[in-house]
């Protein structure tokens, strides 16, 4: 069984993200431990890129000073050998193919297994091409993370099927970003997989308020946010940390 199960075991999984490396690794360390004190179920690293193509300005700009500040894949593993010796709960990496794959996709993948990392998401893989990715996954035991889009509907049930770890739901059409309004039908595309396959969807993209989560966790097995963490690492830099337990703690409420 998936170690990413245990994510959803507890009720409906918050999943905050955290761009490693701004502003820093040594925060973003902090950082970690401070949406797991909160009361996160799953986190989700994002190791910056130059092109990252799924994200929206908020993101990006943080994958840019990040890479600006020196943070490497390297760095990244270190934070995360790091951070097992004291955060138990599920942990993932998003990132991109050519992050993974520059670095050699098995090293990558197996350095993955030995620290911990239990999933990879790489949003810019199009499900006709992740066994370029998913057979290495599956012989070292860390999920391929599969996303779904609103307009994938006679995909939903192929890609379900085939699905590890747990279905990323994304809410939105177009890159990362908060929305005011989400008005996809989250309960649908839920249902879809739920009917290829038994295994927990979280919803993703553009969820930053309360409410929103709340809304969003009564139609699936759980919500990520993103850019709403991140946008609190860039305002407040250094001393984001408090800041940043506030909000998972007051987003893990609401979906309780």
């Amino acid at each position: 069984m998936s170690n990413i199960s245990k994510a959803f075991e507890h009720g409906k999984a918050f999943i905050p993200f955290v761009t490693c490396g701004d502003p820093s690794l040594d925060v973003t360390e902090e950082v970690v431990y401070a949406m797991v004190e909160a009361g996160a179920d799953l986190i989700e690293l994002g190791i910056p890129f130059s092109d990252p193509t799924a994200e929206g300005p908020v993101i990006q700009g943080a994958n840019i000073r990040a890479l600006a500040g020196g943070v490497t894949t390297d760095k990244v593993f270190d934070l995360v050998r790091k951070l097992r010796k004291k955060v138990t709960i599920p942990m993932v990496f998003m990132t991109y193919a050519n992050v993974v794959f520059s670095y050699g996709s098995e090293r990558f993948i197996s350095t993955c297994r030995e620290i911990g990392i239990d999933g990879l998401i790489l949003p810019d893989i199009p499900y006709e091409e992740k066994d370029e990715f998913d057979g290495i996954c599956k012989q070292y035991d860390v999920d391929l993370i599969s996303l779904i889009a609103p307009t994938s509907h006679e995909r939903i049930s192929m890609i379900a099927n085939d699905a590890s770890g747990f279905v990323y739901c994304v809410s939105s059409l177009g890159v990362t970003g908060t929305r005011t309004k989400i008005t996809t039908d989250i309960g649908a595309m839920v249902d879809l997989v739920k009917k290829a396959k038994d295994i927990p969807c979280a919803v993703g993209f553009g969820i930053s308020t309360p409410e929103q989560a709340k809304q969003m966790a009564e139609k699936s097995d759980g919500v990520i946010v993103g850019s709403a963490i991140v946008k609190l690492c860039a305002q407040y830099g250094k001393d984001c940390v408090p800041y940043v337990r506030d909000y998972v703690k007051s987003m893990k409420d609401a979906i309780r």
